[in-house]
């Protein structure tokens, strides 16, 4: 199975090649493997910031561990969950999904109402636990499908959220910076590449009930 070749493969890179970018081509292919991600409900709530510019990028390395990732990849990904959550949000994806399917809207009333009710039901903090969460998913997408193309990748949880929000401009936009992402081509000086995958063993980490 290429799948699992593919992903003994690919490791979190710590140094890049900066003088190696992903073309077009392959960027499209990405967007496209990210925009067919799994979503709850099929909402998508979140937006992918894509950052090339090198200034905006030595902006954010300081506020990112002073990480040199953030600038040697060649693109830097930006997961941002919605804020808050509007009953707008939900009729946006039913208008769409009965545009995609050729529905009458009135028939996905219900289905609307059955998710803004179940929404309805989270608090502020619990709906912007969950659509951080989506993020993830959408994440776990770009990283599968860099290892396909041989593209390198790092997810990134060590930045400072609230700083990228405000360089971003992202707060005003209802978005919050939840997850990031590099990707790029490793660098033939990092040396974590050779070193062997750490996982737990397949009968540790399942249990058949």
């Amino acid at each position: 199975m290429e799948f699992i070749k593919n992903q003994n493969w690919r490791y979190a890179t710590k140094k890049f090649d900066k003088s190696k970018k992903v073309s077009i081509e392959n960027m499209e292919l990405l967007k496209q493997a990210v925009r067919l991600s799994v979503s709850s409900y099929g909402l998508q709530l979140y937006k992918i910031l894509i950052i090339e510019n090198q200034e905006i990028r030595k902006k954010l390395q300081p506020v990112s561990w002073n990480q040199s990732q953030i600038t040697d990849a060649s693109h830097l990904f930006v997961f941002c969950n919605y804020t808050k959550i509007k009953p707008l949000d939900i009729d946006n994806y039913l208008n769409l999904t009965a545009i995609s399917r050729a529905l009458k809207l009135e028939d996905l009333k219900g289905y609307g109402d059955f998710i803004k009710m179940k929404l309805a039901e989270k608090s502020i903090d619990e709906q912007l636990n969950w659509s951080k969460c989506q993020t993830y998913i959408a994440l776990a997408n770009l990283l599968s499908a860099c290892a396909e193309l041989k593209i390198d990748s790092c997810p990134m949880e060590g930045f400072e959220a609230q700083q990228y929000n405000k360089i971003l401009g992202l707060t005003k936009q209802g978005l919050n910076a939840s997850v990031i992402a590099t990707i790029g081509y490793r660098s033939t000086e990092d040396t974590t590449q050779h070193l062997s995958k750490v996982r737990k063993p397949i009968q540790e980490l399942f249990k058949n009930i």
